[in-house]
């Protein structure tokens, strides 16, 4: 099977704080400026000014669909204050989206807060449900013609910032969980400072998304889901327990609270496997990437596999898949694979609505530059955007609507 399902959307992701510049009023703009070793956003690649010539260096290859963000911080940067300018703004992303053929694919809340949000506790707050959801109305009102709403990005990986920062706190600075056994003491080690996650975190972000989504489908006719980081880990002999505590707690929480949703968003990059002391450091070897994952293209058919099983069955949508490297050629080579083994799956009757790459552009990765995730690469003085071959190679796909079959 070389050819994907009729109506199969291509596209590539963003969000808003690694690629707009000045978001000065959410949490990780005050994270970066206290926290050691971490880089400033700053101007980003100031596509909050450029998003027209991105939007159409994107349709331009041949690729239909764009996944951005709205920045709540943005929209909302005093409690209680809703810009209407900021809400235009992304109206008109939308609009220019339309006005090129482009399906936009809009989350609502992409890592990032306000500050005035973390500083009541953020999702720790008993208001959180409520304060987001008084965010989710306003965003409901520029989202007309909408398919495609995500209430959040990745919330599990934001439960398992939460749990190590809980952790962190309790002891005084060190790393330590209640999960890992060694040397007669248990203790967590920093290779597990974002594996572990606590059900409890998951469940409640798990309701404040059915709040949410419930908001989005009664204001807009928009399907609406949430993103969900797959790790596709595996067990290494001895680890089977730990694989499914580790799991259940990073990700099948999650899973579990996509059913009911019109779809649920896989992000998946690599593979890694679970012992019974917990995650195993990646081996080093020639492609691992920038940011120290394996080069593992078939993790993405095995994170889907997981998901529609433990989903029951929830329409996917492949939100994010990419890799972190400076070779181009590498990138290809990656996404080439994974799609093949995406195909493997819809062939088993697995039903995917479209494939969204990581990322548009090369962007502040959460603390750091160095990564390049990008099919367009950007000059960070002059802001000038250099497609790269990646990008044709998967527009050709996109307009094929399938892979080139190699004699």
């Amino acid at each position: 099977m070389t050819t994907f399902p009729e109506g199969f959307i291509w596209g590539a992701a963003t969000a808003g704080h690694q690629i707009e510049g000045g978001n000065v009023n959410s949490d990780w703009w005050a994270r970066e400026q206290i926290m050691p070793g971490m880089e400033l956003s700053g101007d980003a690649v100031d596509s909050y000014h450029r998003y027209r010539e991105d939007i159409q260096l994107l349709a331009d290859a041949g690729l239909t669909s764009y996944r951005f963000s709205l920045e709540w911080s943005r929209i909302e940067p005093v409690r209680g204050y809703f810009s209407k300018a900021e809400l235009a703004h992304y109206r008109r992303m939308i609009e220019f989206c339309f006005e090129r053929g482009i399906t936009p694919v809009v989350t609502l809340q992409h890592f990032t807060t306000p500050q005035w949000f973390a500083a009541l506790g953020g999702w720790d707050s008993p208001e959180a449900q409520d304060l987001f959801c008084a965010f989710v109305e306003q965003a409901c009102t520029i989202l007309d013609g909408v398919e495609w709403v995500a209430t959040m990005n990745e919330p599990n990986m934001q439960a398992a910032i939460m749990t190590a920062m809980r952790h962190l706190s309790a002891s005084n600075g060190e790393w330590t969980s209640p999960t890992v056994e060694a040397d007669g003491e248990k203790k967590q080690t920093h290779s597990e400072f974002l594996t572990y996650a606590d059900p409890e975190i998951g469940r409640m972000f798990t309701r404040i998304h059915h709040a949410a989504r419930e908001i989005v489908r009664a204001r807009t006719n928009a399907k609406v889901g949430w993103t969900i980081a797959a790790g596709a880990l595996t067990a290494a002999p001895g680890g089977e327990e730990k694989l499914l505590e580790i799991r259940y707690g990073k990700e099948d929480v999650y899973w579990e609270g996509s059913r009911g949703d019109d779809f649920v968003g896989v992000q998946a990059y690599s593979s890694q496997e679970v012992d019974a002391n917990g995650l195993v450091p990646h081996p080093a070897g020639p492609d691992t990437t920038l940011v120290g994952t394996s080069f593992r293209p078939d993790s993405l058919a095995m994170a889907v596999r997981h998901a529609w099983e433990v989903s029951e069955h929830t329409p996917i949508l492949i939100t994010e898949n990419g890799i972190a490297t400076a070779d181009d050629t590498q990138r290809i080579r990656y996404t080439s694979a994974a799609l093949e083994g995406l195909l493997g799956t819809i062939a088993d009757g697995i039903d995917v609505r479209g494939y969204l790459h990581w990322s548009l552009l090369d962007n502040f990765e959460w603390g750091h530059w160095e990564p390049t995730f990008g099919l367009i690469a950007v000059d960070r003085e002059t802001f000038v955007r250099t497609p790269k071959p990646s990008l044709e190679w998967l527009g050709e796909v996109a307009r094929r609507n399938g892979l080139v079959k190699e004699s």
